[in-house]
């Protein structure tokens, strides 16, 4: 249900997610790119770049589409055979089937690679709850063809330096929502693990970043707040908090960012194996 029409259906709760490393263990891209592609070391230099504001999302990635030159239904098999879902993902959706909860997917990946497999891991009944919001494909010369190496590339959303801005698609439904009355607002919730997060960590009213990924470092060194998860078990139960109101998103920020803190202590505490 696109915008507006999610907000005329009142609900207490949106949530908002990226696909990649977020609903699935691993990332899609990344798995083509390390195994297929340019390989780890040159991808995370890449990523690198990006943390460190020298590069954008959209030049790196489209480095990382171009070193693939597999056939996408190639692709598309490669990814069946090699990525699953988080276990309590599924759970997390007939939950907000039950709660009338819409889910939102933006992915900085191509919707055809969403869409087979979110059919293929989820299943088509429960696929039909999430709305994607993600970038598409398209033909390359001179082959032009889906079916051949070279013959297709991605086709990015939007002129941003992301390819797809997710900010974008969050911000309309914030600029609605402060004008409502403050009883009849919704809560915002975002869910992420990497660079491709980063126009969307500010927009939402609390943010989920998967412990030890790249979203991490960023919202550490913007100060932006966030709660860490591990798990969609563990989003499961704070958004179950906030939509029974038995917890506020700034008390979940509150202990997110102590939990953050204590495991970094204790991190740096751990002592250190001997190099020999």
């Amino acid at each position: 249900m696109p915008f507006p029409e999610t907000l005329e259906a009142k609900p207490r709760v949106i949530f908002f997610t990226d696909f990649d490393g977020t609903i699935t263990l691993q990332d899609t891209n990344d798995f083509i790119t390390d195994n297929y592609g340019m390989g780890f070391d040159q991808r995370r230099e890449l990523f690198r770049a990006v943390i460190n504001k020298t590069d954008t999302f959209r030049n790196t990635f489209q480095q990382m589409v171009d070193s693939w030159n597999l056939p996408f239904p190639r692709v598309l098999g490669i990814l069946k055979e090699n990525i699953s879902l988080d276990p309590a993902f599924r759970d997390f959706v007939l939950w907000a089937r039950d709660m009338k909860v819409p889910v939102i997917v933006l992915s900085s990946g191509m919707a055809p690679v969403l869409e087979a497999l979110l059919n293929h891991l989820l299943g088509e009944d429960l696929m039909q709850d999430l709305e994607i919001v993600a970038n598409a494909t398209q033909l390359k010369p001179p082959e032009n063809s889906l079916d051949k190496p070279g013959g297709w590339t991605i086709k990015y959303r939007d002129d941003s330096g992301f390819g797809h801005d997710k900010s974008l698609t969050i911000r309309p439904y914030a600029d609605a929502i402060a004008k409502m009355p403050a009883q009849e607002r919704p809560t915002l919730l975002y869910a992420g693990d990497g660079v491709s997060d980063l126009s969307a960590a500010r927009e939402t009213d609390l943010l989920f970043a998967r412990e030890g990924m790249d979203l991490v470092t960023y919202c550490e060194n913007e100060g932006i707040p966030f709660t860490e998860f591990s798990g969609w078990d563990s989003i499961l139960e704070e958004t179950k908090d906030i939509y029974e109101g038995r917890k506020t998103v700034k008390n979940l920020a509150e202990e997110g960012l102590r939990r953050h803190r204590t495991n970094s202590m204790e991190s740096n505490a751990m002592p250190k194996p001997t190099i020999r």
